[in-house]
Parts: structure tokens; C-alpha cells; sequence
């Protein structure tokens, strides 16, 4: 009787942690975080930059968190906050750029990626006013509210996993949300919501 070959499931693959310390020895071992996250964190990029500044981003971002593999903590299974924070920090070298292009949202209301810039930060809303009210409000939100609302809105990271990423206390990451997201409802005319998670920290 033939045996009938197994493939291998997603469960046998080796956790980020495992492909970083295997890259140590073996770089090109890396790759793979490359092939699992460099999809999603161009998008990521993109809503915030524009798709050719996205390009670099990514590069940028890998190239760093190469360079730095050898002090990754092994203990995190999943290098994903970690990749998002490095991006995060690069994107906020060109702070000017990102707020430029919401600035431009504001004006014109159109989206560069073809898609709603609201979407999951608040309510879906279809009305062209209120794409650019929002553009607006993210402009002139502060880098640090910026980066964890749109972590958590873009990235669907959770509050631990974006005080990973910005390494920042987690009070802080609260805090730092409960003002964006109060800043946002104001600029689209929405009701204050008392968020009941807001934690003090050193926003």
C-alpha cells in the first residue's frame, strides 16, 4: 500500500522568534518574515504615506529590523508589533508627507488608495464631507495619538500589542487613543463616547 504524503500545516511552520534566531546562523532565513508581514505592512504604510513612499518604507523597515535581529527579543513569538514599530518610526521621519497627503484628502476628498480613509477608525461613512473632515482631524492629531489610532485602526493591533510596538506603557496607549478618538467624533460632529478602557498614562 502507497503511503499518501502529508503536507505540512500551518502549525509546523516555525514561529518568528525561531526564524530570527535561525537567520543568525542561516540569513537567509529571513526572508520568510519578509514573505509573512511585508504585504500588510506596505498597506500599512500606504494609508499613511502614499504607495511609492510605502516602497521604502518596507525596504527600510527590513532592512533595519536585519540589522538589529541580533538583540530581538526571542521571547515574542510574533515579530509583527516589533516590524510595525520600526515602520512607525520611519514614517514619523516624514511626518511633514503624511500630513501633507491628509491635508490633501481634506481638500479634494479623494482617497489615493481608492478607498475610504475612515474606514474602521469610526463609523463607515460614505459622504465625501466627511472623508475630508476626517483627513483633517488626522492631520492634526499629535504623532504619538496618530501612531496608536491608526496601529489599532490599520494595523488591527490590540492595546498590548501597540504599546509593544511604540514601547510605551500601556496607560499610555489608552490615553494617547481615548484623545484621538475624542478628536475624530468631534471633527465629524459625532457624540462624545466616555471611554470606560481610558487609563491614565504618560501620553
Amino acid at each position: 500500500m502507497t503511503a499518501i504524503p502529508l503536507h505540512k500545516s500551518a502549525v509546523d511552520e516555525p514561529h518568528d522568534a525561531e526564524l530570527i534566531s535561525r537567520s543568525l546562523r542561516v540569513p537567509e532565513q529571513f526572508a520568510a518574515l519578509f514573505d509573512r508581514y511585508a504585504s500588510q505592512l506596505h498597506h500599512y504604510a500606504a494609508r499613511r504615506l502614499g504607495a511609492s513612499a510605502a516602497d521604502d518604507i518596507v525596504a527600510e523597515t527590513f532592512l533595519a529590523a536585519f540589522r538589529r535581529r541580533d538583540g530581538y527579543d526571542l521571547n515574542g513569538r510574533c515579530a509583527r508589533p516589533w516590524l510595525y514599530g520600526i515602520a512607525t518610526t520611519l514614517i514619523a521621519r516624514q511626518r511633514r508627507g503624511e500630513v501633507r497627503l491628509y491635508r490633501a484628502l481634506a481638500r479634494t476628498g479623494l482617497d489615493p488608495l481608492g478607498e475610504p480613509v475612515d474606514e474602521q477608525v469610526v463609523s463607515r461613512v460614505a459622504a465625501q464631507a466627511q472623508r475630508r473632515a476626517l483627513a483633517e482631524a488626522l492631520a492634526q492629531l499629535s504623532q504619538g495619538e496618530r501612531d496608536v489610532l491608526l496601529l489599532v485602526a490599520w494595523g488591527e493591533f490590540s492595546y498590548e500589542e501597540a504599546a509593544q510596538a511604540l514601547t510605551v506603557p500601556l496607560g499610555t496607549v489608552r490615553s494617547r487613543l481615548a484623545r484621538a478618538r475624542a478628536k475624530v467624533r468631534a471633527a465629524l460632529g459625532e457624540p462624545s463616547v466616555t471611554d470606560t478602557s481610558k487609563e491614565t498614562g504618560n501620553g
